[in-house]
């Protein structure tokens, strides 16, 4: 019964192979990160990398919001769908930019706490790859996911402090020989710590999916 109206239907999308691969592009883009903070890397080149991982995540978020259009039936609401992408595309628009003031200001040598902020946000990525797939059961895996968002969540408070931290020093080091090199570490230390803050953004729309689903 109904079989005709069921195959005029849109076939259901693969939200979760999606979110999936778009966290992969998080992964990719935080390791060229990682490789740019490294003493003596070529920036324009890794550069190149981020960018690479950001256009493959924004072909993603695409077909992502072209399936929620198209799908009569969605693993969560619309809104959380397209919430939780779009948190996640903001977390590498923030590295891609962040990686673009490095190479403007031809930043060889990060600061030490520069360094620290990038392995958070390399780490940040890593469990919100560990996260993602387990959407697919978020009754099943609501602990777990809690467990995983805290970890972001803490994450980008020790990237906070981190920031303070380096940006005091920096300005206490720099700014009164080299106000120019000061402002340019302030730039590049606000980059970096608003990756981590869309990762946390990222933990609080997993957060609404599973207090609404779990």
């Amino acid at each position: 019964m109904f079989a005709w109206f069921q195959r005029l239907l849109p076939q259901r999308g693969d939200f979760f192979g999606m979110f999936e691969a778009h966290a992969a592009t998080l992964v990719g883009a935080a390791a060229a990160l990682e490789e740019i903070a490294a003493d003596g890397a070529t920036p324009k080149q890794l550069l190149e990398k981020i960018h690479d991982h950001e256009h493959c995540a924004d072909d993603i978020i695409r077909e992502v919001l072209t399936a929620v259009r198209k799908t009569f039936l969605t693993p969560f609401d619309r809104g959380a769908i397209t919430s939780l992408i779009g948190a996640m595309d903001d977390a590498i628009d923030e590295m891609l930019a962040a990686a673009r003031a490095i190479d403007v200001y031809d930043l060889r040598v990060l600061r030490p706490e520069m360094k620290q902020i990038v392995t958070l946000i390399s780490e940040a990525a890593d469990v919100t790859s560990q996260a993602v797939p387990l959407l697919r059961d978020v009754s099943g895996n609501g602990n777990t996911l809690h467990q995983l968002t805290g970890r972001l969540v803490a994450l980008e408070g020790e990237a906070d402090d981190i920031h303070a931290i380096g940006l005091k020093r920096a300005f206490q080091e720099i700014a009164p020989t080299n106000p120019l090199q000061f402002a340019v570490a302030r730039e590049v230390f606000k980059n970096l710590e608003r990756v981590t803050d869309a990762f946390e953004d990222v933990a609080n729309q997993i957060d609404g999916i599973v207090i609404d689903h779990a």
